[in-house]
């Protein structure tokens, strides 16, 4: 029987950060995963290299259970634990090349970041008024690119409520100078025929193409579709779902309803229940065009980014379901 190691706080924070969303964005909660997980291994003390992967799949599941919906979470775990796959002769050969792994990753999804920004700036003309919701590194990097180059166009960022992430949105427009209208949530459609382009991150793609992405994008999107305006999803590859291949959901987050209602007023609201998706579905015939950062794809190439770029076999996706009725 391998040793029960108690988990050490920088990973049990970390957890909680993810879960109490103050790491917030896919790509934010993926890299601090990874990084978790780094400094959890180089915390180790094992008999054995089987002991130390053991327990490293442990404090793996303890990370993707804390946000069910940001594929990023386990294809970024997944990533890093994939170094365990072959038998080390010891802990420390373990520890290393796992270290190496998470560091890679971590480079390249910062890499990814800029990258997509490059590659959709491009997309974004002069004279443009681009609508964007959500607080998506991978949709600002579009948008700060396209300032950079020249670009001159305006922004309608949305409020993002319950948690009002197009606060921080507006502020990083406002620091890089580009004018921003900031609206309300429900004020999008009656803006959309003003709008050229929408632009949004995910949190996750299905096989395909339809985009898992911030309550709300899916009614922004079907807008979009109704005006005729251009709707583009800013997403690295890790946020794609292999296991949609199998026909499996991604499942939506219901968040606590104190986001929404405050104790004290639902305590004078008996027969009211408050629901509330942190994520909605937009279908992929609403979506123009992926962007990532091994380019610009249509929804229905998500499958070919999935088995060229994010690396899971088939023989993978019936492992880790066979694993979870265990």
């Amino acid at each position: 029987m391998g040793t029960y190691v108690v988990l050490p706080m920088v990973l049990t924070d970390t957890a909680e950060k993810i879960k109490r969303m103050e790491i917030r964005g896919a790509g934010r909660i993926a890299r601090a995963a990874v990084a978790a997980l780094r400094d959890h291994s180089s915390s180790l003390s094992v008999g054995s290299p089987e002991e130390y992967a053991v327990e490293m799949g442990r404090a793996g599941r303890i990370l993707t259970a804390t946000r069910p919906t940001a594929v990023s979470l386990p294809n970024a775990v997944h990533f890093a634990l994939s170094a365990l796959r072959e038998p080390f002769p010891t802990v420390e050969e373990a520890k290393a090349e796992f270290a190496a792994r998470c560091d890679r990753f971590i480079v390249s999804s910062e890499g990814a970041i800029r990258r997509i920004g490059e590659i959709g700036s491009r997309h974004i003309r002069d004279g443009d008024v681009v609508l964007t919701h959500c607080n998506s590194e991978a949709a600002i990097s579009c948008l700060l690119e396209a300032h950079r180059k020249g670009a001159e166009f305006s922004v309608f960022a949305t409020e993002v409520r319950p948690r009002n992430q197009g606060h921080l949105t507006i502020r990083t427009l406002d620091r890089a100078g580009i004018p921003t209208n900031f609206i309300v949530d429900s004020a999008a459609r009656y803006y959309m025929n003003e709008v050229d382009l929408v632009v949004v991150g995910a949190d996750a793609v299905a096989v395909n193409g339809a985009v898992v992405n911030k309550i709300g994008t899916s009614q922004i999107a079907l807008a979009a579709h109704e005006a005729r305006t251009r709707f583009m999803v800013a997403a690295e590859t890790y946020k794609f779902a292999p296991r949609t291949i199998l026909g499996e959901y991604i499942e939506i987050e219901e968040r606590d309803s104190t986001e929404v209602l405050s104790s004290e007023e639902a305590a004078f609201l008996p027969h009211v229940r408050v629901r509330n998706p942190a994520f909605d579905v937009t279908p992929a015939e609403y979506v123009d065009l992926i962007v990532t950062e091994e380019g610009a794809v249509p929804p229905q190439m998500a499958y070919i980014i999935i088995r060229d770029y994010l690396g899971w076999e088939i023989s993978e996706y019936h492992c880790e379901l066979d694993g979870e009725m265990d």
